[in-house]
């Protein structure tokens, strides 16, 4: 019986609410038509039923000019969103292109060095670019595109515009293995341009080289330039090595203990050239070693 009741109670609630609102409905109709006939006269009652009205059509203006407001920022807000996602890509599309131009210029650069190099210097020279490295501390190597096929033989020098590279090890018909100048494996006659004060020239890998067997009371400064000493007849003389960073004698011993850094990047070594005049040199010296008793 209860719930009966309650139900009833607000089917009477809602009913009264609704005639009131139908109520206030046909009577703003009416006044707004009052109004209207009078020729925009009011009289008291119409002045206190606008007065009534006003701030509720106030706050439907209001939610109406809100909710507009509100639509025009979401188009605005995901039309920017778009505008930014597009101009994004377009960003990325840039800077993918702006790298690619440094590259061909760094390249363009580098091609044009090599070819004055060819033009300025005496031997042969083929270019070869560098397809692969062997990081092993001892038998730090370069892989070359250029092998029999190309005339290269072991015993090669390899070089570039700055300096020695290293000395080609092993041939295949297309490729060639170069051992770099800087492996730990690796020794060159090398002599001070200035003083002429020679010594061995050692491989210290991410180091770059030691200069051994130079006596204390040897001319030797911190930004001389070392060069090959052309003794051994594997490296022709006068080609550079680097430059000395320091030099230091220790109490015992005899000889300074001196550090060069090279004047080749190796971990940046794209192209190279090989010494193709060392060709006779190379075959007759692999010739001698097959001889027997020689």
């Amino acid at each position: 019986m209860r719930k009966k009741s309650n139900k009833r109670k607000k089917i009477a609630r809602k009913g009264g609410l609704r005639f009131y609102i139908l109520f206030f409905v046909l009577f703003s109709f009416i006044v707004l038509f009052l109004a209207s006939s009078s020729g925009g006269r009011f009289g008291v009652f119409h002045q206190a039923t606008l007065e009534a009205l006003g701030p509720l059509q106030s706050f439907f203006t209001k939610v109406s000019l809100g909710t507009t407001n509100f639509k025009d920022r979401y188009i605005a807000l995901w039309n920017l969103q778009a505008e930014n996602k597009k101009l994004r890509k377009e960003l990325e599309t840039y800077h993918t292109q702006l790298d690619e131009y440094r590259d061909a210029y760094s390249r363009n650069r580098f091609l044009e060095t090599a070819l004055e190099f060819k033009k300025q210097d005496s031997f042969p020279a083929l270019m070869a670019r560098v397809v692969g490295k062997d990081p092993s501390f001892w038998f730090q190597t370069l892989i070359v595109d250029r092998g029999k096929n190309d005339g290269v033989v072991t015993g090669m020098v390899a070089r570039s515009s700055r300096g020695v590279v290293g000395q080609v090890i092993q041939v295949s018909d297309n490729y060639s293995k170069i051992l770099l100048a800087n492996a730990p494996s690796s020794a060159i006659d090398a002599i001070v341009q200035d003083s002429r004060v020679r010594g061995i020239l050692k491989g210290a890998g991410e180091q770059g080289y030691t200069m051994q067997y130079v006596l204390k009371n040897a001319k030797v400064e911190v930004g001389d330039k070392i060069v090959t000493a052309g003794i051994g007849g594997v490296f022709p003389s006068g080609i550079m090595l680097g430059t000395v960073s320091k030099v230091h004698a220790k109490r015992r011993g005899m000889f300074l203990d001196i550090i060069v850094e090279p004047a080749v990047d190796f971990a940046r070594m794209e192209y190279l050239f090989i010494n193709l005049s060392e060709e006779k040199l190379a075959i007759d010296k692999m010739s001698r070693s097959s001889v027997p008793g020689e």
